[in-house]
């Protein structure tokens, strides 16, 4: 094991650097829950494909579906709505306050053609569930495959070894 001199200067970070890390982090890159806060809500959505549709599932929790409205242009999916809060408080009152009350909008795009008129949406426990049906040409299909008889090409065969 070899020896190494330490230099203290070395390891340390030049004012600059720091600056330039606070501000990166702090601004540039804000932490998830500073952006939440700064910005509104912000909704989670997951989108998947089943063989006939396309699911896309919104974490709305407190929000009533009268709050919630959903929009369908093209392939261009937006859910939108507004909280509001239940009673004004003056702020000093309060110890915590992280609930988080006003509008939100999310916009998604779906890589598939859909069929929009017959599209659903269900609410349930906080979670917004918009189901919409994919185009039929789109839909996978499935093709049978014709295996030709090998009974009936070694028939043939026979058939011309008897003449």
């Amino acid at each position: 094991m070899a020896l190494q001199r330490w230099e203290p200067f070395k390891e340390m970070m030049t004012l600059r650097n720091a600056l330039d890390r606070l501000f990166e982090e702090s601004f540039v890159r804000p932490s998830a829950y500073w952006s939440n806060f700064d910005s509104g809500l912000t909704v989670p959505v997951d989108v998947y494909q089943t063989d006939k549709d396309v699911v896309v599932k919104a974490s709305l929790p407190g929000f009533k579906p009268e709050e919630v409205d959903i929009s369908i242009v093209g392939d261009t999916i937006t859910i939108k709505g507004e909280h509001r809060e239940e009673k004004e408080e003056k702020q000093e009152n309060y110890f915590i306050r992280e609930r988080h009350y006003g509008e939100f909008s999310r916009t998604v795009t779906i890589p598939v053609e859909i069929k929009s008129d017959q599209a659903e949406a269900v609410f349930e426990n906080g979670v917004l569930t918009l189901t919409l049906p994919k185009a039929e040409e789109v839909k996978p299909r499935q093709i049978k495959i014709r295996a030709k008889s090998a009974a009936g090409e070694g028939q043939k065969k026979n058939e011309g070894g008897k003449k």
